[in-house]
């Protein structure tokens, strides 16, 4: 008998693309799948919208965010879970779309007995054109590269074994808002779990100003703090378990510190003071005294004269 697969989606106003996101999953091939869409207090017409296709397929369950849990996506992605009972577990996202035989695919290689499978996708734009943008995921070092971007899962890349994720003490972190999908694949490639990757695209992702990604470049205060947050706490992780050299994650934050520190300076950000003392911060714990010396006298010099930029 095949296997339940759970696909659990958190939305928040997404009534203009959550649709054909679900129309990909009813759409597959494999058939023994529940989906479970958990809504973080929509303010547009998703639950309108969402009510007469629900009555049209019960493998489709609606729910609404507790109001005494946070809010935001980990939250969501946290009680769907709670809510799911697939042995498989699938984390997507309400404007993305899966390819027809994904789950088929996907099922077929968990009879090998990993506990997650990590898939390729295809980036998408808004028009559903595919891009031309390679997804890197495979890594002989997967740990190190991961922390410093140099591959990536996403949280609806992998799809995981209910078995292992039951075994781990927390899941997604629901007090980071940026890098949380980089926090959760990080604590649990930790636990040493059997990968199998599969080259096959079986995702479309869709590319848009609206990401997190594109906040850091807008200079979001609260996001960029998310992200200082979440490197810091890997940085005492790593530390424990010595998955990884914590020197090249402290190197991975300074580089990061410095980039948005520059990005500030030049808009001359309201926080630019905060980014210099978190860029001095991570100097100091590197031991590159040279480079306070030198990220001091550029952010003066460019502060007054407007000159200067490389050295910082």
């Amino acid at each position: 008998m095949s296997k339940l697969i759970s696909i659990i989606i958190p939305t928040y106003n997404r009534a203009n693309l959550i649709i054909e996101t679900l129309n990909s999953i009813a759409q597959q091939t494999y058939k023994n799948w529940e989906c479970i869409i958990i809504d973080d207090g929509s303010t547009d017409n998703t639950e309108e919208l969402l009510a007469a296709y629900l009555a049209s397929d019960n493998r489709f369950q609606y729910y609404k965010r507790p109001k005494e849990r946070l809010k935001g996506p980990n939250s969501c992605r946290n009680y769907g879970f709670e809510l799911s009972k697939g042995d498989y577990i699938k984390w997507f996202d309400s404007d993305d779309i899966l390819l027809p035989k994904a789950l088929e695919t996907i099922s077929n290689n968990f009879l090998n007995h990993p506990d997650l499978i990590v898939s390729s996708l295809q980036y998408i734009d808004f028009n559903n054109k595919v891009l031309n943008k390679k997804h890197s995921f495979r890594s002989e070092n997967v740990i190190q590269d991961y922390m410093t971007a140099k591959i990536t899962y996403y949280t609806f890349t992998p799809t995981w074994k209910r078995g292992f994720l039951i075994l781990q003490p927390n899941l997604f972190d629901e007090t980071i808002t940026n890098l949380d999908d980089w926090d959760f694949n990080l604590r649990m490639l930790y636990q040493n779990p059997v990968v199998i990757y599969l080259d096959e695209e079986h995702i479309q992702y869709r590319v848009h100003n609206e990401s997190l990604s594109h906040e850091i470049g807008k200079l979001n205060f609260k996001e960029i703090k998310s992200e200082f947050k979440a490197i810091k706490k890997h940085i005492s992780l790593v530390k424990e378990n010595k998955a990884a050299n914590a020197n090249v994650l402290k190197a991975h934050l300074k580089n990061r510190c410095k980039f948005i520190l520059r990005d500030a300076a030049v808009q001359n950000n309201k926080h630019k003071f905060y980014y210099l003392e978190q860029l001095l911060l991570a100097e100091i714990k590197l031991f590159q005294f040279s480079e306070m010396i030198k990220t001091i006298i550029g952010f003066t010099v460019y502060s007054i004269f407007k000159k200067g930029y490389k050295l910082l």
